[in-house]
């Protein structure tokens, strides 16, 4: 009788099933991630403690969450109407340093944290995903009782408020603002050496003993040691990437995988929302260039945009007197979809 190509395979499946099911090794148990620490856990002599310190804010505290110990810091009147403020992808929430105490002053409950990976709050090896970053801010908010509030991004922190708007669309209370927000930026407007800087080979070897040494060294040795020259923006971002074990991992797996890019969905969502948005761009930005401040604003036609002219990308910090006024005019309850003045 001829063998057909079914006799073929009757008479292979079935010791191959065999070989299979012979060799086959169910997974080993699932391990808690590596938890790196933060700039908690430096030397008392570390300078980042002078440029960053600890209780920078009143009202700081640490949140023991799932991933590692998350820094807060809780500010302005208990009964005042609350806002979260949500940092960018390098700088902690030193960032906020002039537009926080301005808001709490104003009565707002402020809360403040670092991301994951950054600042004061540990850095879990993980990947550094959209939704880490959104169940962080939701975990946190637990933690500190909070049922919703205004939420206000920056940078990258910018598509955090953006995607946890469109995750856990009942925590926010209303009002989105984005100042210089990331979240749609194209992969050719991120430089080269960047790309290659954040590739995991690249990061793997910046992870050696031998490199972090240098980078001590070379922070250590510093020109920019003295207070007087120091800004202290540059400064806790050399401090960090010399000092923190995967703050640069962080860093490279944000911009890899994290809420920089392809976010289209989110503020797509957020403009079904019915939440008010504003959106605050400077024209200068070379970081997140203009252009997506339009491009934002078709994705989420009902936000108010407000452009600030030869406006860089660190506009808390160089012009935190308008980013205040705009904020102010914004989360007040009469505020309406016009521009101030």
């Amino acid at each position: 009788m001829r063998l057909t190509p079914f006799h073929h395979l009757a008479l292979v499946i079935p010791p191959l099933f065999l070989t299979v099911y012979l060799l086959a090794n169910f997974p080993r148990p699932p391990t808690l991630p590596i938890i790196h620490t933060s700039l908690a856990h430096l030397p008392s002599s570390s300078p980042s403690w002078k440029v960053y310190p600890e209780d920078l804010y009143s009202g700081g505290a640490y949140a023991n969450l799932p991933l590692g110990r998350v820094r807060y810091w809780l500010i302005g009147p208990e009964d005042g109407q609350r806002i979260v403020l949500i940092h960018g992808l390098s700088i902690p929430a030193i960032v906020w340093k002039d537009v926080a105490p301005v808001l709490a002053s104003q009565g707002y409950r402020v809360l403040l944290y670092d991301l994951y990976g950054r600042g004061y709050s540990d850095a879990p090896q993980v990947t550094y995903d959209t939704t880490l970053h959104t169940t962080q801010l939701a975990l946190l908010m637990q933690y500190v009782k909070w049922d919703n509030a205004f939420i206000v991004g920056l940078s990258m922190g910018g598509g955090v408020a953006t995607a946890f708007s469109a995750h856990f669309p009942h925590l926010v209370n209303g009002k989105v603002a984005l100042i210089a927000s990331a979240g749609i930026i194209e992969s050719s407007d991120i430089s080269r050496t960047a790309k290659f800087m954040s590739t995991p080979l690249v990061q793997t070897v910046s992870a050696l003993p031998p490199f972090q040494h240098y980078m001590r060294l070379l922070a250590n040795t510093s020109k920019s040691s003295e207070p007087c020259e120091t800004n202290p923006i540059q400064e806790i971002v050399r401090l960090q990437t010399a000092h923190l074990p995967h703050y640069n991992a962080a860093v490279a797996s944000s911009l890899r995988d994290g809420p920089i890019r392809g976010l289209h969905f989110a503020f797509q969502s957020l403009a079904r929302s019915g939440n008010q948005v504003l959106l605050i761009h400077g024209t200068s930005d070379k970081t997140v260039p203009y252009k997506y401040a339009s491009m934002i604003h078709s994705l989420v036609p009902q936000a108010d945009l407000v452009t600030i002219s030869d406006g860089g990308h660190d506009l808390t910090v160089t012009h935190a007197s308008e980013v205040n006024d705009l904020l102010l005019h914004f989360l007040a309850d009469e505020y309406s979809y016009k521009p101030l003045g």
